[in-house]
């Protein structure tokens, strides 16, 4: 039998190129959108699902084993972005973020876990990010929030392997998706000490959010950990350099590793 995928954020992006590539692929597959009534051209079935709502992830988990019978493969992908000063970035603005992209996350293993014990099976892929190995300087709510997923995912994984079931993590890098358009940007305020640094770093971030990756590589890769007998733990995917940044920050002294990245961001 076909192996039955549930992607949370499966309407567009990194998502979706996944979603597209495991159907080609013969895989029974699920995507979520907060609004699916509005998508007109996925190539498989979208579910009602918003993951700062617990009733809305159960309800759409029941609706996969409705139809399918099974759960085999759930991807955390449904995320948004962040940027701004730390110290401008209204607190709301963090909570919501945490509620979506780490307490989110969270709920869905809650939901699905069950259904994976009894199962005695089941893989979970928490979609990262490779800015979560790293606190980088106007998307530190970002970074953090992707590396708490990274360190759960690493606690999860131990407390769940006695029932059968995995959970990795798959850290991307930048890719040509369309997260710029729900990302939070904290206004540039007229006379902040951080009005001229945090200018220049966010409009570079917006000419160059088109420039990332083919999102295809991603799906490529989930797939390959999907058809894996034993995945690894963590998995990076993205332009080399990008990867090759984490091994950096292993290797190098915290404060020269720092300096790196102020003359990456010119500050």
């Amino acid at each position: 039998m076909s192996k039955v995928v549930l992607i949370t954020g499966g309407s567009s992006g990194i998502g979706k190129a996944i979603g597209a590539f495991l159907h080609s692929k013969g895989f029974v597959v699920y995507g979520t959108s907060r609004h699916p009534e509005k998508i007109t051209n996925s190539v498989f079935p979208l579910l009602a699902l918003d993951v700062r709502n617990v009733n809305s992830i159960t309800t759409a988990v029941s609706e996969v084993l409705a139809r399918s019978g099974k759960l085999d493969v759930v991807i955390n992908n449904a995320g948004v972005g962040i940027t701004g000063p730390i110290e401008e970035i209204p607190t709301d603005e963090m909570r919501n973020h945490f509620e979506t992209n780490f307490y989110g996350p969270i709920e869905v293993m809650k939901a699905v876990l069950p259904v994976m014990r009894q199962q005695k099976s089941g893989l979970i892929i928490n979609i990262t990010s490779i800015a979560g190995y790293m606190g980088l300087p106007y998307r530190g709510i970002y970074s953090a929030a992707k590396g708490a997923l990274e360190l759960v995912t690493e606690a999860m994984r131990m407390e769940v392997k006695q029932f059968g079931i995995e959970i990795t993590n798959v850290a991307p890098g930048d890719f040509a998706t369309n997260i710029a358009a729900g990302r939070y940007h904290a206004p540039v305020i007229s006379g902040s000490p951080y009005e001229a640094v945090y200018g220049r770093v966010l409009q570079a971030m917006n000419e160059h959010v088109n420039e990332g990756g083919n999102p295809n590589q991603m799906a490529e890769g989930i797939y390959k950990i999907i058809k894996t007998a034993n995945p690894k733990i963590h998995y990076k995917i993205g332009a080399l350099l990008q990867t090759f940044s984490i091994v950096l920050k292993r290797v190098l002294p915290d404060k020269v590793y720092e300096k790196m990245l102020m003359n990456h961001y010119k500050l």
